[in-house]
C-alpha cells in the first residue's frame, strides 16, 4: 500500500517527523518497505509567466523569451521548448539553481544573454516527459516556490501489509491506526447523504447473497464525463500509484484509496432491467476492461443486467458497460463481496486488481452506503449531474457476524509479563475504536465491522501490546542459577570433526536433503527411497539415503567451473525406509568426503600426481587417530568394484571407502577418478581415553621377516592374525614391501615385515626375538599356507 504523507497529514497529523512516523508505523505492525521523495531534489525553481517568446535571431529553433518571475523580477531567457508560447505558466529555474544533475548559470546562447531555465518534468525530476515545458493552471500564483506549489516536499510511503490487515488498504484505515498510536486527532472527511433529485432507480437482485450479501447502488443523470479530474486529486491518487484517466474512473479510485471500499461506476445506458448479483451460465463468457475475455468458473460471481454479464463480481468490470467520453448517465455500484467468493478468482485467470486485492483480504461490511454518498458528492462537484435514490439490498444472515471476545485483565498481565492498569488498557481499546463494556475484572469487547482479524482473546492482546509499543516493555536480564555443563573427555561434538577435516584441507559443502531419484538409484541402488508428497522441484522428488550423491554433484559444479583440485566434506542426515521407525524411516547422521584431481597443490619441490585411494585412507584413519581402522573387500553400487572396501572400528562395519565407479565416472563426465568416503558420525565422536603406556629403557630388536603367499592373501587379515598370537614384547608389525618378480611364482606374492620387539624389564637376548620370530612364521604357515622366503 503506497500512500502520500501530505494525504495522510491532512487526517491525522502527530508531532513526529517523517522518518519517526515511518519507525512508528513499522514497530506497530504495519512495516514501511519504502519512503522516498515525491520530487526530486532540486531548489530555486518559481512559478513563471512567459510574457513574450520572440524567435531568436541566429537560430531556428530557439526562442528568445521574456519571462516574468514575480519578485524576481523579469528575465531574458532563451529556450529551446517547442512549446513555449506567450502566456503560458511555467516552472522557471534561477540562476543559481541546483536541478538534478546540472547548475543553472548565466549564459550567452547564441551570442545573447540568458538569465535562467524553463524546465520541463523531466528537467525537474518527476516524470519522463519529452513534449516541451511543464505548463502550470492560469491561477499557479507567479513568483512562488515550485516545490511548495506542487507539494513536492512530500514523502511517498509504501506498507508491507499482512493479509490480516486489510482495514489500512486505505488512508482512514491508515490514520485511524496512527491516532490510536499517538493520540493525535483524527480528521476524517465528512460524508452526508446526497438528496435525490428524481426517481428514476434499479431493481438489484441478490441471486447468490452468500457472495454478495450488501449491494447499493443509484443512478446519476446529466454528468459530464469530459470534465477535468481536479489537480490535487490526481496528484493524491497519482503518488499512491495508480493513474489518473478520467473525472469519474478517478472519483471511484479516490474513494477507494481514501475509504478503502472499491466502486464501479456503469454506464447507465448500456444496460437492461434490473442488476443481478449471479453465477455464469454454461459457456458465458466477458470481454474485461484489460480486454481479455474470460469464461468465468462456475463458482465465480458476476454483476449482471436482464440480458447480459456486465462485470466479474469485486474483480473487474466488463469492456461494453464502462465508462466512455459518451457518457451522460451512470449507475454507480458500491457492494460488500465476502472474501470466500473472491480469493484466487483473480489469479486463476492471471491477473490482479486493486479490488480483488482488498476484497479477499476484507472489506469492512457497513462502508458501502458511505462510499457511495462520498463518491457521489464528488461526482457531482466535480461532473456535475443528478443523482436519484440509493437502492440497498441486503441479506444480513449473510453478512459477517463480529462476535464479543472477552479480555480477562489478569489474562493480559500474564500474558505481556507486565501489568499496564485498567485504565491504560481501556484507553488503548478505545482508541482503536473498539466498543466494550466492562464486566468485573474484565472488558467485553466487540471489534469493529473493518476488523477481520479479531476472534479470540489473544487477538485483543496482541493489539494492546502493540499499540503499548514493543519498545516500551522492559526487557530485564534473566536471573538464573547457572552450571557448567559436563563435558565428557571420551567423546567429542560435530563441530570438531569439520575442525579436522578443514585442517586437512577440505572444504564443507552443505547440500540439499532432496535429491533426484536418479542419484538414489545410481549411487545407492536404493529402490525404494523416501519420497517426498509436495517437492519444490522435480529433480528433488526424493531424499537421500547418501550423501555421496550430493559430493559428486558438487564436484561436477566445480569441475564446470575449472576447479582442478577438488576436497569437500559433508556432515548431515540420510533418510532410510525404516517400519521399525515411529516416522517409518532412520535418519542417521553420517560424514562423507570427496577428493579429486592433484593430490597437493602444484608447487616446484614436488612432482605432480593424481590423489587416490591411499591418499583419503590417510585422511580417514587420521581422523580417527589414535584408533585403529582396518578395512575389507567390498562391493558397493557407487564405488569402483576392484577399489572400494567397507571400513571396519573394532570389527564393526561403519562405513564404505573407494573409488567411483566407472560408469558414473563416465556418466558425470568426470575427467579422472575421485574417491570418497562415507561413515557413521557417531563412531567418529567416540574418542578414547588416554591411557598411560611405560616407555622401556632398554634397546629393541628389529627382525625382518619376507613371507611367500597365495596371491589373494589379504595383507590386513594376514598382519592381524601375527599380531593376535605374537608376544607381549611384540611392539610393532609393519608392512614395507611387496615383491612378485624373480624367485617368486605368479600364483604368489612376497610380503616383507618388520617387527620391532622391546621389552620393559629386560634386554631381549636372540633367543627371545627368534622365538617369536619363530612363532609368527609358523602362525602364518598354518593359516594362510605361507613360506618364509630365503
Amino acid at each position: 500500500m503506497q500512500f502520500s504523507e501530505s494525504w495522510l497529514r491532512a487526517l491525522v497529523n502527530p508531532p513526529l517527523s517523517t522518518a519517526e512516523l515511518c519507525h512508528l508505523l513499522t514497530m506497530a505492525g504495519l512495516e514501511v518497505e519504502e519512503c522516498r521523495p515525491a520530487g526530486a531534489d532540486f531548489s530555486h525553481v518559481v512559478v513563471a509567466r512567459i510574457l513574450t517568446a520572440e524567435k531568436h535571431p541566429d537560430a531556428d529553433k530557439l526562442k528568445l523569451c521574456s519571462v516574468d518571475t514575480g519578485e524576481h523580477g523579469v528575465l531574458q531567457i532563451v529556450c529551446g521548448a517547442p512549446n513555449a508560447a506567450a502566456g503560458l505558466i511555467v516552472p522557471c529555474a534561477l540562476v543559481g539553481a541546483q536541478l538534478p544533475g546540472i547548475e543553472i548559470k548565466k549564459v550567452k546562447v547564441r551570442g545573447i544573454e540568458s538569465f535562467g531555465m524553463l524546465c520541463s518534468a523531466r528537467e525537474l525530476g518527476l516524470y519522463e516527459d519529452h513534449g516541451g515545458l511543464l505548463t502550470l493552471p492560469a491561477d499557479a500564483p507567479i513568483g512562488r516556490n515550485i516545490r511548495s506549489y506542487l507539494n513536492l516536499d512530500d514523502y511517498l510511503i509504501t506498507l508491507k501489509l499482512t493479509p490480516n490487515r486489510a482495514d489500512c488498504l486505505s488512508l482512514t484505515g491508515i490514520a485511524r491506526e496512527v491516532a490510536a498510536l499517538t493520540g493525535a486527532p483524527l480528521t476524517l472527511p465528512s460524508i452526508d447523504p446526497v438528496a435525490a433529485v428524481h426517481d428514476e432507480a434499479r431493481g438489484v437482485v441478490l441471486d447468490v447473497p452468500a457472495a454478495c450479501p450488501r449491494y447499493c447502488g443509484r443512478i446519476v443523470r446529466g454528468v459530464n464525463s469530459k470534465a477535468a479530474t481536479p489537480d490535487w486529486m490526481k496528484q493524491r491518487i497519482e503518488r499512491c500509484g495508480v493513474r489518473y484517466i478520467s473525472a469519474l474512473v478517478d472519483v471511484t479510485n479516490y474513494v477507494m484509496l481514501e475509504l478503502g471500499q472499491p466502486l464501479h461506476a456503469f454506464d447507465d445506458a448500456e444496460l437492461s432491467g434490473a442488476i443481478h448479483v449471479r453465477y455464469p451460465n454454461a459457456g458465458e463468457q466477458l470481454l474485461l476492461l484489460n480486454e481479455q475475455t474470460v469464461t468465468p468458473r462456475v463458482d465465480t460471481a458476476l454483476i449482471a443486467d436482464e440480458a447480459k454479464p456486465l462485470a466479474m463480481a469485486g474483480i473487474m468490470g466488463g469492456e461494453h458497460s464502462g465508462i466512455s467520453d459518451a457518457t451522460t448517465d451512470l449507475f454507480l455500484e458500491s457492494a460488500f463481496f465476502t472474501p470466500d467468493a473472491i480469493a484466487g478468482k483473480a489469479r486463476a485467470l492471471g491477473f490482479s486488481s486493486d479490488a480483488s486485492y482488498r476484497y479477499e483480504r476484507g472489506v469492512d461490511f457497513e462502508l458501502q452506503r458511505r462510499a457511495l454518498e462520498r463518491a457521489t458528492q464528488l461526482i457531482i462537484d466535480i461532473c456535475g449531474g443528478q443523482p436519484g435514490p440509493v437502492v440497498e439490498t441486503v441479506a444480513p444472515e449473510h453478512l459477517p457476524e463480529r462476535a464479543p471476545v472477552r479480555l480477562r485483565l489478569p489474562r493480559v498481565a500474564r500474558v505481556l509479563g507486565i501489568e499496564l492498569g485498567f485504565a491504560r488498557i481501556e484507553k488503548l481499546v478505545a482508541g482503536m475504536g473498539f466498543a466494550y463494556v466492562r464486566e468485573n475484572d474484565a472488558l467485553v469487547v466487540t471489534p469493529p465491522s473493518w476488523r477481520f482479524d479479531i476472534e479470540i482473546e489473544e487477538d485483543l492482546i496482541e493489539e494492546i501490546v502493540r499499540l503499548h509499543g514493543y519498545d516500551n516493555i522492559p526487557a530485564p536480564p534473566p536471573t538464573a542459577r547457572c552450571e557448567m555443563l559436563p563435558l565428557p573427555e571420551a567423546s567429542r561434538g560435530p563441530m570438531a570433526v569439520r575442525h579436522l577435516l578443514a585442517e586437512r584441507g577440505f572444504h564443507e559443502v552443505v547440500n540439499y536433503s532432496f535429491v533426484a531419484a536418479e542419484w538414489e538409484a545410481d549411487f545407492c541402488a536404493n529402490a525404494n527411497p523416501v519420497r517426498l508428497a509436495n517437492p519444490i522441484a522435480s529433480q528433488m522428488g526424493v531424499m537421500r539415503s547418501s550423501l555421496i550423491g550430493g559430493l559428486v554433484g558438487t564436484l561436477v559444479s566445480n569441475l564446470k567451473r575449472q576447479a582442478e583440485r577438488v576436497r569437500v566434506f559433508e556432515v548431515g542426515r540420510c533418510f532410510i525406509n525404516d517400519a521399525a521407525q515411529d516416522t517409518g524411516y532412520d535418519q542417521p547422521l553420517r560424514v562423507a568426503a570427496l577428493i579429486s584431481g592433484p593430490a597437493q597443490p602444484e608447487q616446484w619441490g614436488l612432482l605432480m600426481r593424481t590423489a587416490d585411494f591411499y591418499d583419503l585412507k590417510g585422511d580417514l584413519e587420521a581422523l580417527f587417530a589414535p584408533r585403529s581402522l582396518s578395512f575389507a573387500r567390498v562391493t558397493h553400487p557407487a564405488l569402483h568394484p576392484g577399489r572400494a572396501a567397507c571400513v571396519l572400528l573394532y570389527g564393526r562395519e561403519i562405513g564404505v571407502i573407494g573409488e567411483i565407479h566407472p560408469r558414473w565416472q563416465q556418466q558425470y563426465e568426470l575427467a579422472v577418478a575421485a574417491v570418497v568416503f562415507e561413515v557413521e558420525l557417531a563412531a567418529l565422536l567416540a574418542t578414547p581415553m588416554p591411557a598411560y603406556r611405560e616407555v622401556s629403557r632398554f634397546p629393541a630388536v628389529v627382525r625382518d621377516i619376507a613371507l611367500v603367499v597365495p596371491q589373494q592373501t589379504e595383507v590386513r587379515r594376514l598382519q592381524d592374525a601375527l599380531q593376535e598370537v605374537a608376544p607381549g614384547y611384540v611392539r610393532a608389525i609393519r608392512l614395507f614391501d611387496v615383491y612378485q618378480g624373480k624367485g617368486v611364482t605368479p600364483e604368489s606374492k612376497s610380503l616383507a615385515f618388520r617387527v620391532v620387539m622391546q621389552d620393559t624389564e629386560k634386554t631381549l637376548a636372540d633367543n627371545d626375538a627368534d622365538a617369536a620370530i619363530a612363532k609368527l612364521v609358523q602362525t602364518a604357515a598354518e593359516r594362510f599356507g605361507a613360506q618364509l622366503r630365503k
